[in-house]
């Protein structure tokens, strides 16, 4: 089992903690991971993109001029595409983006990524995060204590204090551990997870 140490908000050591193997100390997938990411950015997209091909723009019914005599290049339609105002080529049309990825192939992912920053040292575990207040400083503080610049914040209860303090700060996320995603986590350059976040998520996964 790896063993990491547990900080409290101060950024001191209070004690360590053994992250189970079946989670946190997998064979790295590397291919599960991209196609995991893949997977998110393709079913986030709306693939609303529309343009009109020569066949649905107004207009154009009469030929310009007469097919021989007028020394011009011959032209059926002031729509065809090499007009302005002409339909385009190959003009993109709304479709759906999305694709499937199997239960196991994403649980798969998910703990390789968990893995993967655990091996990279860019994963810190705090015994809680407790606020009496709503004030973006205080995390921002708690955050510095830790050492973390960029990161996703992972919780195990949606509590409103320390959700709502972080919202202002651009370089950090926070999310319940029923919601964490292979591309949150890779994306994030450190992962901070208090105690109750991983045993929550030891329970689901391993």
């Amino acid at each position: 089992m790896a063993n990491v140490s547990v900080y409290n908000m101060e950024g001191n050591e209070v004690g360590t903690i053994d992250l189970n193997d079946a989670v946190f100390g997998v064979e790295v997938n590397e291919h599960l991971v991209h196609m995991a990411v893949v997977q998110q950015l393709a079913n986030n997209r709306q693939g609303t993109q529309k343009a009109k091909t020569r066949s649905e723009v107004s207009g154009g019914g009469k030929k310009p001029w007469r097919q021989k005599g007028t020394g011009h290049a011959r032209q059926g339609s002031t729509r065809a595409p090499q007009w302005t105002g002409g339909g385009v080529v190959f003009a993109p049309v709304p479709r759906d983006y999305s694709f499937k990825l199997n239960k196991k192939e994403k649980r798969a992912a998910l703990k390789s990524a968990l893995t993967s920053k655990v091996q990279d040292n860019k994963l810190v575990v705090v015994d809680e995060l407790k606020f009496d207040e709503i004030k973006t400083k205080n995390f921002k503080n708690v955050m510095n204590n830790l050492k973390v610049e960029k990161g996703l914040v992972i919780l195990a209860d949606n509590d409103e204090n320390v959700v709502m303090s972080a919202r202002n700060l651009a370089e950090i996320d926070t999310t319940l551990t029923n919601q964490i995603n292979v591309y949150d986590i890779m994306k994030a350059k450190t992962v901070v997870l208090t105690k109750d976040a991983v045993a929550k998520i030891e329970e689901v996964y391993a």
